[in-house]
């Protein structure tokens, strides 16, 4: 007996057409989903997603996550990727997945507030303490390594004021205490600077590295990622399990638009670095700046640590005004400029600017009496940015003239 015929709603979601294999593109194909079919119970019972040898669940990678972060593991001269919804949440996974309470973490004192907000907050919370230490100082570092040490973040330039650290004499510091360690100490780099083009980052001794797709691997400021790279299948399983537990996911769409942006990633990197010196450099010259960060200029912290390790830089940097300019006229300054928008994050089309109160966020003495506001060179004309900063410092100078 021949089975009936399914009805209209059932043979639209049960639908026999497949379309004909070997479809070829330049972009990947993109897979959403949270539901993964599976072709019979053995297969169910069967799949490893631990192992990415398989698709389990839509949580738990699908053929356009998966590819991702084998790009993204290729671009960070990694082995193990794992992807993350936001810069921020890669941080955070990283210290959830290696340490526990009784542990201490160490911290450098110009990273990302973020970060150091983590720590006070919620792994304090936990029972694990923290420190600050002097990125520029390897010995500082060394001297608060103790047998409770298990994680120590390395920032690579400093958060806001751009100091260039000795990467690897950090990690070696690291590695001299972690051989006599009962569980060892592990290094984290936050690379979003770097973007895996700068330099290598475990090739400087990274343990892992932990980006902000956000940035220059999108490209675009319109989605929020982070991915965790390693070389240490280990590591990556700590992590990665605990990326399951926690029920951390990317979306396809999201995934998409990261896969497009890295088609131009050096191309746009090798602009904005351009641009960005060439910015920098006329900064200097002008009348109310007491000092240009940006490590390829000479003179600004780890500067010759710069000129070592790295083959590029990005598009920040940050400029200290002198110290008679008041915190009202570095605002009327900042809300003066026309192409610089006021906005966190960077590496986008468009340039931003936003003033930072940097005593505020370090425990150590902040070396500059003067305001600072950091900048971050998009894609527009260098002499139509260059345009902008002057009739914005006009305006500064005015004072209260325009009030």
């Amino acid at each position: 007996m021949t089975p009936p015929s399914p009805q209209l709603p059932t043979a639209l979601i049960h639908h026999p057409y497949k379309p004909p294999p070997g479809f070829e593109a330049v972009p990947p194909a993109i897979h959403r989903a949270s539901t993964v079919i599976f072709p019979n119970v053995a297969a169910l019972r069967a799949r490893d997603w631990r192992h990415k040898t398989g698709y389990t669940y839509g949580l738990h990678g699908t053929p356009t996550t998966f590819l991702l972060e084998e790009r993204i593991a290729s671009l960070e001269g990694g082995q193990y990727c794992t992807l993350v919804p936001s810069g921020l949440a890669a941080v955070v996974l990283v210290g959830m997945a290696l340490l526990k309470s009784g542990d201490e973490l160490l911290i450098p004192d110009n990273a990302y507030g973020p970060n150091k907000a983590f720590a006070s907050g919620e792994l304090a919370a936990w029972g694990v303490t923290h420190q600050y230490y002097d990125p520029i100082n390897p010995a500082d570092l060394a001297a608060k390594l103790s047998p409770r040490t298990r994680l120590v973040w390395l920032e690579a330039p400093g958060s806001i004021t751009l100091e260039f650290p000795d990467l690897p004499a950090l990690c070696a510091a690291v590695k001299a205490h972690a051989d006599s360690h009962p569980q060892g100490i592990v290094t984290a780099l936050d690379n979003t600077w770097g973007a895996g083009i700068a330099f290598n980052a475990f090739d400087l001794g990274a343990d892992i590295s932990a980006h902000a797709l956000t940035k220059y691997p999108s490209g675009g400021a319109d989605v929020l990622m982070g991915s965790i790279v390693t070389r240490n299948e280990a590591l990556h399983h700590l992590i990665h399990f605990c990326h399951m537990r926690v029920g951390y996911g990317v979306a396809g769409n999201d995934a998409e638009l990261v896969l497009r942006g890295l088609n131009t990633i050096a191309l746009r990197y090798a602009a904005q670095d351009t641009a960005t010196r060439s910015v920098a450099t006329w900064m200097q010259g002008q009348a109310q700046v007491a000092a240009v960060l940006h490590p390829a200029l000479p003179g600004s912290p780890g500067h010759e640590i710069f000129k070592r390790d790295c083959t590029a830089a990005a598009c920040l940097f940050s400029v200290v005004f002198k110290p008679e300019f008041t915190q009202m006229q570095i605002d009327r300054f900042c809300d003066s400029l026309q192409l610089f928008k006021l906005g966190y994050s960077w590496a986008g089309p468009m340039s931003l600017c936003a003033p930072y109160d940097v005593p505020s966020l370090r425990t150590t003495p902040w070396a500059y009496p003067g305001g600072l506001v950091r900048f971050s060179v998009g894609l527009e004309a260098v002499a139509d940015l260059q345009a902008d900063l002057a009739q914005a410092l006009l305006k500064m100078n005015q004072g209260d003239a325009l009030q």
